[in-house]
Protein backbone atom coordinates (compact mmCIF):
# COMPACT_ATOMS: atom_id res chain seq x y z
CA UNK A 1 0.00 0.00 0.00
CA UNK A 2 1.35 3.75 -0.58
CA UNK A 3 0.54 6.40 1.64
CA UNK A 4 1.18 9.78 0.99
CA UNK A 5 2.12 11.73 4.71
CA UNK A 6 2.34 15.73 5.62
CA UNK A 7 2.23 17.86 8.53
CA UNK A 8 2.06 21.23 9.77
CA UNK A 9 4.90 22.67 11.74
CA UNK A 10 2.98 21.36 15.08
CA UNK A 11 2.90 17.82 13.77
CA UNK A 12 6.21 17.71 12.45
CA UNK A 13 7.80 15.67 15.12
CA UNK A 14 4.73 12.88 14.99
CA UNK A 15 4.94 12.94 11.32
CA UNK A 16 8.08 12.00 11.32
CA UNK A 17 7.99 9.03 13.46
CA UNK A 18 4.91 7.30 12.30
CA UNK A 19 6.91 7.98 8.68
CA UNK A 20 9.87 5.98 10.24
CA UNK A 21 7.37 3.77 11.82
CA UNK A 22 6.11 2.89 8.05
CA UNK A 23 9.09 2.93 6.12
CA UNK A 24 9.97 -0.25 8.60
CA UNK A 25 6.61 -1.55 8.21
CA UNK A 26 6.73 -2.52 4.68
CA UNK A 27 4.98 0.29 3.63
CA UNK A 28 6.03 3.36 0.61
CA UNK A 29 5.70 6.37 2.38
CA UNK A 30 5.80 9.82 0.58
CA UNK A 31 6.23 13.02 2.40
CA UNK A 32 5.32 15.76 0.72
CA UNK A 33 6.35 18.36 3.81
CA UNK A 34 6.61 20.12 6.04
CA UNK A 35 10.40 19.66 6.86
CA UNK A 36 10.89 21.25 10.07
CA UNK A 37 8.98 22.49 13.04
CA UNK A 38 8.71 26.25 11.50
CA UNK A 39 5.60 27.89 11.08
CA UNK A 40 3.99 26.71 8.26
CA UNK A 41 0.18 26.83 7.05
CA UNK A 42 -1.51 23.46 7.40
CA UNK A 43 -3.84 23.99 4.40
CA UNK A 44 -0.89 23.95 2.40
CA UNK A 45 0.02 20.36 3.01
CA UNK A 46 -3.81 19.02 3.56
CA UNK A 47 -4.44 19.95 0.21
CA UNK A 48 -1.38 18.37 -1.20
CA UNK A 49 -2.51 15.37 0.31
CA UNK A 50 -5.99 15.10 -0.54
CA UNK A 51 -5.33 15.68 -4.19
CA UNK A 52 -2.76 12.79 -4.49
CA UNK A 53 -5.10 10.52 -2.44
CA UNK A 54 -8.61 11.35 -4.67
CA UNK A 55 -6.51 11.21 -7.72
CA UNK A 56 -5.80 7.70 -7.38
CA UNK A 57 -1.66 8.12 -7.30
CA UNK A 58 -2.10 6.92 -3.68
CA UNK A 59 -3.99 4.81 -1.90
CA UNK A 60 -4.34 6.17 1.92
CA UNK A 61 -3.30 9.96 3.44
CA UNK A 62 -2.03 10.71 6.67
CA UNK A 63 -1.74 14.23 7.76
CA UNK A 64 -0.63 15.65 11.54
CA UNK A 65 -1.12 19.29 12.54
CA UNK A 66 -1.41 20.36 16.60
CA UNK A 67 -5.24 19.26 17.11
CA UNK A 68 -5.75 17.24 13.51
CA UNK A 69 -8.98 19.37 13.13
CA UNK A 70 -8.03 21.86 10.84
CA UNK A 71 -5.83 19.31 8.31
CA UNK A 72 -9.22 17.15 8.63
CA UNK A 73 -11.61 19.90 7.80
CA UNK A 74 -9.13 21.03 4.92
CA UNK A 75 -8.70 17.77 3.48
CA UNK A 76 -12.58 17.18 3.35
CA UNK A 77 -13.23 20.15 1.66
CA UNK A 78 -11.63 18.24 -1.85
CA UNK A 79 -14.56 16.11 -3.52
CA UNK A 80 -13.74 12.36 -3.16
CA UNK A 81 -11.54 12.97 0.29
CA UNK A 82 -13.09 10.99 3.52
CA UNK A 83 -10.73 12.38 6.29
CA UNK A 84 -11.05 11.38 10.04
CA UNK A 85 -9.83 12.57 12.75
CA UNK A 86 -8.68 9.67 15.24
CA UNK A 87 -7.51 10.08 18.74
CA UNK A 88 -8.28 6.14 19.16
CA UNK A 89 -8.16 2.99 17.72
CA UNK A 90 -11.85 2.10 18.20
CA UNK A 91 -12.86 5.48 15.96
CA UNK A 92 -10.03 4.57 13.44
CA UNK A 93 -11.32 1.14 13.02
CA UNK A 94 -14.92 2.79 12.33
CA UNK A 95 -14.30 4.90 10.03
CA UNK A 96 -12.92 2.20 7.87
CA UNK A 97 -15.75 -0.17 8.43
CA UNK A 98 -18.14 2.32 8.28
CA UNK A 99 -17.29 5.12 6.29
CA UNK A 100 -14.08 4.19 4.13
CA UNK A 101 -11.79 6.79 5.28
CA UNK A 102 -8.80 7.25 2.92
CA UNK A 103 -7.34 10.47 5.03
CA UNK A 104 -5.95 9.79 8.41
CA UNK A 105 -5.64 13.19 10.84
CA UNK A 106 -3.78 13.02 13.82
CA UNK A 107 -3.26 15.70 16.62
CA UNK A 108 0.10 15.97 17.23
CA UNK A 109 -0.14 18.02 20.36
CA UNK A 110 -2.72 15.36 21.69
CA UNK A 111 -1.01 11.82 20.56
CA UNK A 112 2.02 10.14 21.79
CA UNK A 113 4.16 7.77 19.66
CA UNK A 114 2.67 4.64 20.86
CA UNK A 115 -1.12 5.56 20.58
CA UNK A 116 -0.50 7.04 17.16
CA UNK A 117 1.36 3.55 15.96
CA UNK A 118 -1.75 1.81 17.15
CA UNK A 119 -4.21 3.77 15.33
CA UNK A 120 -1.99 3.97 12.52
CA UNK A 121 -2.10 0.71 12.18
CA UNK A 122 -5.95 -0.37 12.85
CA UNK A 123 -6.78 2.31 10.25
CA UNK A 124 -4.20 0.75 7.66
CA UNK A 125 -5.42 -2.55 8.02
CA UNK A 126 -9.42 -2.19 8.56
CA UNK A 127 -11.25 -3.09 5.54
CA UNK A 128 -14.75 -1.19 4.06
CA UNK A 129 -17.17 -3.46 5.45
CA UNK A 130 -19.55 -2.73 2.35
CA UNK A 131 -23.03 -3.63 1.97
CA UNK A 132 -25.54 -0.76 3.54
CA UNK A 133 -21.84 1.40 4.22
CA UNK A 134 -21.71 1.43 0.31
CA UNK A 135 -24.86 3.01 -0.35
CA UNK A 136 -24.22 5.87 2.26
CA UNK A 137 -21.14 6.12 0.78
CA UNK A 138 -23.04 6.90 -2.36
CA UNK A 139 -25.00 9.44 -0.95
CA UNK A 140 -21.90 11.41 0.38
CA UNK A 141 -20.81 11.23 -3.44
CA UNK A 142 -24.28 12.39 -4.74
CA UNK A 143 -23.95 15.33 -1.96
CA UNK A 144 -20.49 16.04 -3.22
CA UNK A 145 -21.07 16.02 -6.88
CA UNK A 146 -24.87 18.28 -6.14
CA UNK A 147 -22.98 21.53 -4.56
CA UNK A 148 -20.12 20.68 -7.10
CA UNK A 149 -22.37 21.51 -9.53
CA UNK A 150 -23.95 24.27 -7.92
CA UNK A 151 -20.62 25.78 -7.13
CA UNK A 152 -19.64 25.41 -11.35
CA UNK A 153 -23.69 26.99 -12.36
CA UNK A 154 -22.95 30.23 -10.01
CA UNK A 155 -19.41 30.80 -11.29
CA UNK A 156 -20.56 30.18 -14.85
CA UNK A 157 -23.81 32.70 -14.30
CA UNK A 158 -20.93 35.22 -12.63
CA UNK A 159 -19.07 35.28 -16.01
Amino acid sequence: MNIVIGSDHAGFVLKEHIKHFLNNTYREVIDVGTGSDESVDYPDFAVQVAEKVISGEFERGILVCGSGVGMSIVANKIPGARAVLCLDTDTAQMSRMHNDTNILALAGRRTDDETAQMIVTTWLETEFDGGRHKRRLDKIKNIENKYRNKTQRSRESQD
